[in-house]
């Protein structure tokens, strides 16, 4: 009888946790709809992170980095030193040079400002079309990836999840 009772037990536990997931996705997808109706209802771009790359190309476009003609020896994001042709991109406003896929991040998670001074390299309402979707200060915004996904059961379920697994 004890291990009828085990087995509904955690039967009832693995239910409420898959009714829980079924909720969450369904809140997602009716705020992701209702975020893309509204975006569409008042003609509210949002720049995808391909768009948002290409601006930036555009702006300050690739080169190719040679030690014969530049004197700059370091990327100052990740601190590693240039190497003949490595892509590296300098930024027309302030001239500084990065390797291009390092200041590429730097301007996708922070506010497209240079790393070092801080000079803006995109207008800001091409930044603010880019960060509108994932604007914390709007709430909570989910990725949908799966370690999200886990810490949210953890924090609803706390240790629960371990006795069942």
């Amino acid at each position: 009888m004890a291990v009828i009772t085990e087995f509904l037990s955690r039967l009832y536990t693995v239910t409420i946790i898959f009714l829980c997931l079924l909720l969450l996705e369904a809140l997602i997808l009716f705020r992701s709809v209702t975020a893309t109706l509204i975006n569409h209802h008042t003609n509210k771009r949002v720049i995808t992170t391909t768009k948002y790359i290409q601006l930036i190309e555009e702006k300050n476009p690739t080169v190719i980095h040679s030690c014969k003609q530049s004197p700059v020896a370091e990327c100052a994001v990740c601190l590693s030193e240039f190497g003949d042709g490595d892509y590296v991109r300098k930024l027309v406003k302030c001239k500084h040079v990065f390797h291009r896929d390092c200041v590429d991040k730097w301007l996708q998670q922070y506010l497209a400002t240079c790393p070092l001074c801080r000079t803006k390299v995109l207008p800001d309402e091409i930044v603010a079309a880019f960060h509108g979707v994932r604007d914390h200060r709007n709430g909570y915004y989910y990725d949908g990836s799966d370690e999200e996904m886990i810490f949210l059961l953890s924090a609803l379920h706390g240790n629960g999840l371990q006795r069942i697994f």
